[in-house]
């Protein structure tokens, strides 16, 4: 497995000396090796605002700082030895030739960034690709490298599990971000998963988790983001939100695989090569049933 490590942070630094005008077009050469691997349409500087990316259409003394920062720790060099080290876990699945990955510096002001998705987020699901974004706080900077590695367990995971747009289902995403967390816990302990399994809980978990029970075999990408990272982003969407608080599908997930691991005996670099509903009826887990009382509460 070969790692392209793109020096995004050395292109953002020149960029952010560069006049305010140039440098939506900077942005742009800097994207462009991503771009095919993007699925939706438009300017991908917009795009990239849309989605929390650091703004280039005005100053923000912040910005050069923080790159700098990222620089000086080697977040690039982080990211690429814990993506070595996932890969060596996961020899024995099926994995890509070789993997590209973007990273991308936050916007700090972004509201759904910073208190919806904890500073930071990626996206695996591109083939061969892996997009990074975060602002690097003092919480985050060290968490780049292993959001990383949750990104490539869905792109590994999906090498070996099917992953159609148009049958996947609530319960396949549900279960992957998951066993994605799990993964990173498996190979580098709690410390260096990210916060969005323990955002929801009590009341609001008891409620995610009967709903997204219940509707664990609705098929179609149109309606399974709604169920793992709630309303909020539905609503961003213009999907019909599902009554599922923001970021509960990421708790639910790790609930149900855990409970998964401890009644198969399985590691979670095991059961990435499970789909969904195999690696629940191995463990004697059924979503028509719903919830068992008091069980959610006994099993985190």
């Amino acid at each position: 497995m070969e790692f392209i490590v793109h020096d995004t942070l050395t292109a953002m630094a020149a960029l952010l000396r560069e006049p305010l005008e140039r440098r939506p077009g900077a942005l742009r050469d800097i994207l462009a090796p991503m771009r095919p691997a993007v699925p939706m349409p438009g300017d991908i500087v917009d795009l990239h605002h849309q989605g929390g990316g650091f703004r280039v259409d005005a100053d923000d003394p912040r910005y050069l700082p923080a790159v700098q920062r990222m620089i000086d720790a080697d977040v690039l060099g982080q990211v690429r030895r814990e993506l070595e080290r996932a890969s060596d876990r996961l020899r024995d699945a099926k994995q890509r030739e070789s993997v590209q990955v973007m990273f991308v510096m936050g916007d700090p002001d972004n509201e759904h960034l910073m208190k919806v998705s904890g500073g930071y987020y990626g996206m695996g699901g591109s083939p061969g690709w892996l997009y990074l974004l975060a602002w690097p706080s003092e919480e985050v900077i060290g968490r780049i490298a292993h959001l990383a590695v949750h990104e490539f367990h869905h792109n590994v995971r999906y090498t070996n599990v099917e992953w159609n747009p148009m049958t996947v289902t609530v319960g396949e995403h549900v279960v992957a971000e998951g066993l994605a967390e799990a993964f990173v816990r498996e190979l580098s302990g709690a410390g260096a998963m990210g916060p969005w399994s323990s955002m929801v809980s009590g009341e609001a978990f008891e409620g995610a988790y009967e709903r997204i029970m219940a509707d664990f075999s609705l098929a179609g990408m149109r309606n399974t983001p709604a169920y793992v990272l709630g309303d909020s982003v539905a609503r961003a969407f213009g999907q019909e939100p599902r009554g599922i608080p923001d970021m509960a599908g990421y708790a639910v997930g790790l609930h149900l695989v855990d409970r998964a691991l401890t009644a198969t005996g399985l590691t979670a670099t095991e059961a990435t090569l499970l789909p969904a509903a195999e690696l629940l009826r191995r463990a004697s887990i059924h979503p028509s049933k719903g919830p068992v009382p008091g069980e959610a509460d006994s099993a985190r």
